[in-house]
């Protein structure tokens, strides 16, 4: 079984702490053959609606360059981003993205909903009824959407968000039931274009996606699929990518993918 963890953040993002050695560290002792750093970034201010300055990605290449001086051939490391919310200005980001190091790797997500709500971030949306819930929902998809099409990144990451906070956090007991013709759209997107969908791990939580999208993905004809913990502490690197890996048999997969200079490398399940 090769074991991958391909969604996680070290110091270099603003939400984590660890530095890229000790993750690499940690995905060692969890057995993991490899390991892809995906640390936030955005075309704008963390916090804000405003448009960010040039990227330092300084700073991501030297945090790399540290871990793989540390680790050797230890294990596998992989240098990505998590490209978010790239939907506020498509421009500016590929503005930012024409200065980035070669990168083997590019999630695509959405963590903010739309000008209608500020832009305000899901983790802070705190409605007050269901059907605001499931209107926040319907808001963060169609965003999904335009990121979909839009299409310069290799994975679309956690696609069921919203459940995060909404059901873990908050105490809602929703699902993504109604909008079964929202989501079939964005794997239509994701397979004409040759996007791949990320299974997150959820740190051990709910999957995100969870089993009935994760079969609907692969009637619909899609094949590549990455896992990952999004883990932004050492504690939770590699955190169930084994029962996740399971899953995905479960759902009619055979093989998942990691990237090399954002081409998929191919592995059996």
């Amino acid at each position: 079984m090769y074991l991958a963890d391909y969604h996680l953040h070290s110091r270099v993002s603003p939400d984590a702490g660890d530095s890229m050695t000790a993750l690499a560290e940690a995905a060692e002792a969890a057995g993991l053959d490899e390991l892809c750093f995906t640390d936030h970034v955005e075309p704008i201010v963390w916090g804000g609606t405003d448009l960010r300055g040039p990227y330092d990605w300084s700073v991501l290449t030297k945090e790399f360059e540290a871990a793989q001086a540390a680790m050797g051939d230890r294990i596998k490391l992989r240098l990505g981003i998590e490209l978010g919310d790239a939907c506020w200005n498509f421009a500016h980001t590929e503005k930012l993205l024409a200065d980035a190091p070669p990168l083997d790797f590019i999630i695509g997500s959405v963590h903010m909903l739309s000008k209608r709500y500020n832009g305000l971030d899901l983790y802070y949306f705190e409605p007050k009824t269901e059907e605001e819930a499931y209107d926040g929902i319907a808001d963060y998809l169609g965003r999904v959407k335009v990121m979909a099409e839009w299409g310069k990144f290799d994975a679309l990451g956690h696609l069921t968000l919203p459940l995060r906070y909404l059901n873990e956090n908050r105490g809602w007991n929703l699902s993504m039931d109604r909008f079964g013709g929202e989501i079939t759209d964005i794997f239509s997107i994701l397979n004409r274009k040759g996007i791949g969908l990320e299974l997150n791990t959820n740190r051990g939580g709910t999957p995100l996606p969870d089993k009935k999208w994760l079969e609907m993905y692969r009637r619909l004809g899609g094949e590549a699929v990455t896992l990952g913990t999004d883990a932004h502490a050492a504690k939770f690197v590699g955190c169930a990518v084994r029962e996740r890996q399971a899953l995905l048999r479960d759902c009619g997969f055979r093989r998942f993918c990691t990237f090399a200079r954002r081409k998929p490398v191919w592995h059996e399940l």
